[in-house]
């Protein structure tokens, strides 16, 4: 009888995923489809012309710096996580989260300076356009900011360290996605504006 298992005992594991990390990606997938189709009906409409030009608000080279930092300063916690210190992984996450809020104080001066250039939501589709992709990543930054404050709480609660570290690593994974998301996107209007 062992003979007939043999074969299952040398098959290879299936590949496995903490659930909440499958749907995290899942997520992630179709953010990503949605700002691809908003930046291909971009370029479509750009095409078809009544197209206003203006320049970019010049904040948006300093939220991009800020977002770059932000994602340093949670690498960072992380780091310190796997190493179980404590104290680095709860000043890393607070400093990811106030760099977080910093960007969105930022973008909100962006959209105070695409109405001080006369370009407004409603009226020409490239004003919509920017204050739709800036928006959108805004929403999708405030929930990786609430992330955040939810991944703090539990590291002041000493609830993560080396051996759990799933909670954290989910909030990385999707940090670093919206700073990769929010760089695409500020490069994309720097060379089709």
């Amino acid at each position: 009888m062992e003979e007939n298992f043999s074969f299952i005992e040398g098959a290879e594991q299936p590949l496995s995923m903490h659930p909440k990390k499958f749907a995290l990606w899942l997520f992630i997938v179709s953010v990503v489809m949605v700002f691809a189709g908003m930046t291909s009906a971009y370029i479509v409409r750009q095409g078809e012309g009544n197209w206003l030009e203006f320049d970019l608000p010049n904040i948006f080279w300093y939220t991009s710096g800020i977002i770059v930092l932000s994602s340093i300063s949670l690498q960072w916690a992380y780091s310190s996580a796997k190493r179980d210190s404590f104290n680095n992984l709860k000043i890393g996450l607070l400093i990811t989260l106030v760099l977080g809020i910093a960007f969105l104080v930022g973008q909100w001066y962006s959209w105070e300076a695409l109405v001080a250039e006369d370009v407004y939501f409603v009226g020409n589709p490239s004003g919509s356009f920017m204050y739709v992709f800036t928006g959108l990543h805004a929403i999708h930054l405030i929930s990786g900011v609430i992330f955040l404050i939810i991944v703090l709480i539990s590291a002041l609660r000493n609830e993560i360290h080396s051996q759990k570290l799933a909670q954290l690593e989910m909030c990385v994974t999707f940090w670093h996605f919206l700073g990769g998301l929010w760089l695409y996107l500020f490069m994309f209007l720097l060379l089709n504006h």
